[in-house]
């Protein structure tokens, strides 16, 4: 490929998330420049489409985090403008970004997942109703939000009450799901000669914490083990779910699938990722380095994909 190519690291954004897809997304451009020699980050604003167009962008490298640019939304609008770009398409990057759809898939093609209850703002439904479904130590999340904004641990019926309220301010639908005790396991996805999974990790915070948006990007509030010290048979079948999850989601290019692994063994997967983080404290390239891959070689991986896809179509 060209290093003459322009590129276009697209990041920012009016989500919840768009600081860190600010640093994911001039992170990404830094090691992009190892390989080419015109690369632009673009924020994602109303200016955005008048730019890509004049621009005349070869690629288009989202990195963002959250509605808009996460959910399908975003890679529509360059589809229609005719932009190969890196990732996940429409319908995958919409049905991942749905906890409560994803998880619907999940379920349909046999993949382990925590017991649910989907709860709508308009729906009148007891706390006592919720309990019956999910027992009363429970994980409430937003249906569409990332970065664990809005997830809600609750045990009790007047926590879980709180919890739905609060959780309601995040979106309209939320998902209630059944609290399971274990590791925090994420196994990251990546397409080469054919789909793999890298080495898997094990995210570790200090007793009494959990992976929060603070623990996620502040150095030092988070470690990741790798590989995750898992028995083998365990260690090769969260592999396993995460390429199924990949998919059966439809995704492309990458994703990175997190579970819950209990003390006997049994994983559980909670969500896929269409468009990980990439920023110093993220998880997809630590494990793409226990692979062998530097970061540099990674993004421009993603790259070479995009562009052999649009000389395919």
């Amino acid at each position: 490929m060209s290093r003459d190519m322009t590129i276009a690291v697209v990041c920012g954004g009016s989500s919840r998330e768009d600081k860190v897809s600010r640093v994911s997304g001039n992170g990404v451009a830094e090691a992009l420049k190892e390989t080419y020699r015109n690369v632009i980050v673009m924020e994602l604003d109303n200016s955005l489409p008048r730019k890509l167009i004049e621009v005349k962008i070869d690629v288009a490298f989202p990195v963002l985090h959250g509605p808009l640019g996460e959910d399908g939304i975003f890679q529509g609008f360059l589809e229609i403008l005719g932009i190969p770009y890196v990732g996940s398409g429409v319908l995958a990057s919409a049905v991942a970004m749905n906890k409560v759809v994803a998880k619907s898939i999940f379920r349909e093609f046999g993949l382990p997942t925590p017991l649910d209850v989907v709860v709508e703002e308009s729906q009148i439904i007891s706390v006592d109703e919720i309990v019956k479904k999910v027992g009363n130590d429970v994980v409430i999340k937003p249906a569409e939000e990332g970065s664990a904004f809005g997830v809600t641990f609750c045990r009790g019926e007047k926590e879980i009450y709180n919890g739905v309220r609060k959780v309601f301010e995040y979106g309209d639908i939320i998902l209630i799901e059944k609290r399971i005790e274990g590791k925090e396991i994420t196994v990251a996805v990546l397409e080469r000669n054919g789909v793999e999974a890298l080495p898997v990790i094990e995210i570790r915070t200090p007793e009494g914490s959990w992976y929060d948006y603070e623990h996620r990007y502040t150095p030092g509030l988070s470690e990741h083990i790798i590989p995750a010290p898992l028995p083998e048979d365990v260690y090769k079948e969260v592999q396993r779910l995460a390429i199924k999850a990949h998919r059966v989601l439809n995704c492309r290019d990458l994703s990175r699938a997190d579970f819950v692994v209990t003390d006997d063994g049994k994983p559980f997967i909670l969500e896929v990722n269409t468009i990980p983080g990439m920023t110093p404290t993220s998880l997809y390239p630590d494990a793409a380095r226990a692979a062998g891959i530097s970061f540099g070689e990674l993004v421009a991986h993603f790259v070479e994909r995009a562009m052999e896809r649009s000389e395919v179509e």
